[in-house]
């Protein structure tokens, strides 16, 4: 089998994969050394901090990186972070030729590291499998040149849009493959959001299962009634409570001083008495929270839509209908007055999870 740009890319990419879910906020980075159609050396950024995926690829090439070609997924960084820029290492290698999947994004790299490596009289080819790479970096793409984290929202729904009965009982709406689809989502993102609702009427404790490094739990309440005893203070857990500040500024309530015991107490800016999720979002990138999956209650989930900062949408349909016009809605909100100004989207893909369906795509923007 031949064995071309596209071929070690696709290892690239497979390498970076590898560290779904903890990178943040460094996106996922492969790379690949070969030589006379041999591979010498592999490499993928493992976690912020340590070695990036061109280092650990030519460490283990070793001597023999001379004359070869690297393939790495992003642009070689040209700039010192937590680590030193990797083109130095790069030129120092003696490799000839550098192929990259997509240009890096971040202002202080975007183009330099290649013109760095072209001013060595290294040969540099960009561009291949470009749109696969920047879909696996969509967080850091959004981060890095918005400074706003990516926002998923994802729902376990009945075919008419129902997360609850009349009654408020919701368990279990989707099969029992959706939910364990669902919990492995959750190790990928940074943050698990939901509403003070939904903690007050499921109390969940939005743990990702099996996953080596747990997401923040952040929980949107503007009102700060959220029970000191709730099950998503378990375990040490990373907890962000979002709420307005004070109505006097110093102002202190018992309630406010024990949640600060328990978590973060994000004081943001309000309004119409509620918090300015927008403000709220910002403030959560500055945190270093580049992605986050918001996973109801329907008021939260209907706000974002209406503030338009939802990015994309994960909609997991059971064969149910339960009606009602007092049951409640996966997407609630304020919403649209007309047809014509409804949230579109793109990009969408079907997957059947035993009888559900997970409808997964972009909101246009």
């Amino acid at each position: 089998m031949k064995r071309d740009h596209t071929y070690y890319m696709t290892l690239a990419m497979k390498l970076a994969l590898k560290a779904r879910g903890l990178t943040s906020p460094n996106p996922l980075v492969g790379a690949v050394v070969v030589k006379n159609g041999r591979i010498i050396g592999k490499g993928y950024h493992e976690r912020a901090g340590l070695a990036h995926a061109e280092r650990i690829a030519l460490d283990e090439a070793g001597p023999a990186a001379k004359g070869a070609v690297l393939y790495v997924t992003l642009e070689p960084c040209a700039h010192f972070g937590k680590t030193p820029p990797c083109v130095d290492r790069i030129i120092q290698s003696g490799i000839r030729r550098v192929v990259i999947g997509m240009s890096d994004p971040n202002p202080l790299n975007n183009g330099k590291g290649i013109k760095i490596l072209q001013n060595h009289k290294i040969a540099v080819e960009a561009g291949f499998l470009e749109e696969r790479l920047r879909r696996m970096n969509e967080a850091f793409v959004k981060f890095i040149t918005k400074r706003m984290p990516l926002v998923t929202v994802k729902v376990g729904q009945s075919l008419d849009g129902k997360i609850a009965t009349r009654t408020g009982e919701s368990k279990w709406i989707t099969s029992d493959a959706s939910r364990a689809y669902s919990h492995r989502l959750r190790q990928n993102f940074d943050a698990i959001m939901v509403g003070v609702n939904t903690i007050l009427r499921d109390d969940p404790k939005l743990e990702a299962w099996f996953a080596s490094r747990q997401p923040f739990k952040v929980v949107v309440d503007s009102t700060l009634s959220t029970p000191q005893n709730a099950k998503v203070f378990s375990n040490n857990a990373r907890v962000i409570i979002a709420t307005v500040p004070p109505a006097q500024s110093g102002q202190e309530t018992e309630n406010r001083k024990a949640l600060s015991e328990k978590a973060r107490v994000l004081a943001v800016k309000e309004k119409f008495g509620q918090v300015n999720l927008k403000d709220m979002l910002k403030k959560l990138a500055r945190m270093d929270i580049t992605s986050i999956l918001v996973e109801g209650g329907g008021t939260l989930i209907g706000s974002l839509f209406d503030e338009g900062l939802v990015d994309k949408i994960m909609f997991f349909v059971s064969p149910r209908i339960i009606g009602g016009k007092d049951a409640i809605s996966s997407v609630m909100g304020k919403g649209v007055s007309r047809v014509d100004a409804a949230v579109e989207l793109r990009d969408l893909r079907l997957r059947r999870l035993k009888d559900d369906f997970l409808i997964e795509g972009y909101v246009k923007k």
